[in-house]
């Protein structure tokens, strides 16, 4: 045994401390699009003096939030001035460049809050694919985890005003891409463009499926996997303004249930999540004063369970999307206020003015929610029935995406930088 364990402890040196128990952070919002993870290491409240690193990034500009696999970071970055897309690979301990591939493009219009960069990457253990769109095509390519490419396809035109910003993720052997457009003003009479969801094999990109959806804007909703328990198949779960909450066979698209009849009256951008045994989805606009969130109950026998729109006592969120814990639902407001709500019956609990204006969504660590302004404050507050502050602190630069949590560090993206802070 002695001489087993002597064998052994040289490969034990020469593993890196922080990939022990690590936590992948694979897609947008990490494990299936909950936000959630349970380290114990993140801090409260911390200072420049307290960042495992500060490493920058090519073109100075992005939405994209980083994923994490192992001792890597994957994120895309951008030119704001000629539309240069970056898909950028970093070493998770140090933040040192592995690898970075250039990719040529030309500047069109976006939204004020948009980017050339905003897909977040979706990771596996072998590759890492990205996307993005000019009004002529629609790229979607996979690397391996080296840098070479997998392969790459062109999707077609892709419409809409604001710009590309959906991001994929990883089911099995599939990569999926949830692919709504804007209406195709090429048409006459103004009909929607097309839109789908699709699904590749993720070795080799071969399309395997397409539901066609019937989506008369662009939404961004990135689709969570739910299983129903009791031995049922996993299912696939999106919402678009066309097509409401809607459940699809992740293995063929084929349509298992949805609950539509103007459930959203308008933009879909925030991903839906599940809490209470419902499933939750949110719409919005520019505007903010109608948005709404709606809970809806999932199976054979769908249906909406209630809806919360905006009041003076409740914000519900447009772009951030909502965190749970347990029965509470978290919504974070774009325009700086917060609130927490009973997942099962819709009650407030509370709601709170931060001041916070946000484009990117809360995570929760443990028993602590949390999110990222646009001026880079990074606010943290508890996770419960009562509204407590718990710290802040400052990125000094401005932050548009979302947290990742990964080898008990958190993975913060700037409009320039990629930060990592916390750690045994």
């Amino acid at each position: 045994m002695q001489r087993i364990l002597l064998a052994i402890l040289p490969f034990c040196l020469l593993t890196p401390h922080f990939t022990v128990n690590a936590q992948e952070w694979t897609r947008f919002r990490g494990p299936n699009g909950t936000g959630v993870s349970d380290a114990s290491s993140i801090p409260v409240e911390f200072t420049e003096a307290d960042l495992n690193f500060k490493a920058e990034l090519p073109g100075g500009s992005g939405c994209s939030s980083p994923v994490v696999w192992g001792d890597k970071v994957f994120v895309m970055s951008a030119n704001s001035e000629d539309a240069t897309r970056y898909v950028v690979c970093l070493n998770a301990e140090n933040g040192q460049s592995n690898w970075t591939k250039e990719f040529k493009s030309e500047p069109h219009h976006l939204h004020t809050r948009s980017s050339y960069a905003s897909c977040t990457p979706a990771v596996d253990e072998e590759r890492v694919y990205v996307a993005w769109s000019t009004p002529k095509q629609t790229i979607f390519k996979a690397f391996h985890h080296d840098g070479s490419e997998a392969w790459s396809l062109d999707l077609g035109t892709w419409q809409s005003q604001h710009g590309f910003g959906t991001s994929p993720i990883v089911y099995k052997e599939l990569v999926i891409l949830h692919f709504s457009q804007q209406a195709d003003k090429l048409n006459k009479g103004e009909l929607p463009g097309d839109s789908f969801m699709m699904a590749f094999d993720r070795k080799s990109g071969k399309e395997q499926w397409r539901s066609k959806l019937t989506s008369t804007n662009v939404c961004y909703s990135v689709p969570f996997i739910y299983s129903p328990g009791d031995g049922a198949a996993d299912e696939l779960i999106c919402c678009s303004t066309g097509d409401g909450i809607f459940s699809l066979d992740p293995n063929t698209g084929d349509k298992n249930w949805a609950v539509n009849d103007g459930l959203f009256s308008m933009r879909t951008v925030a991903s839906p999540i599940e809490a209470g045994g419902l499933i939750f989805g949110s719409n919005g606009s520019g505007a903010y004063s109608s948005n709404y969130i709606v809970a809806v109950q999932p199976g054979k026998d769908a249906q909406l369970a209630y809806k919360v729109a905006n009041n003076s006592k409740f914000k519900a969120p447009y772009v951030p999307c909502l965190v749970s814990d347990g029965d509470l639902v978290f919504c974070m407001y774009d325009k700086g206020f917060a609130s927490c709500i009973d997942a099962k019956t819709g009650k407030v609990h509370w709601i709170e003015r931060t001041g916070a204006a946000l484009s990117g969504s809360p995570v929760r660590v443990g028993d602590r929610i949390y999110s990222v302004d646009e001026e880079g404050t990074v606010w943290v507050i508890a996770a419960s029935t009562e509204y407590r502050l718990l710290g802040k602190s400052q990125l000094n630069e401005t932050c548009m995406s979302t947290p990742a949590i990964a080898n008990g560090r958190m993975f913060l993206r700037t409009s320039g930088h990629l930060i990592s802070v916390g750690g045994n």
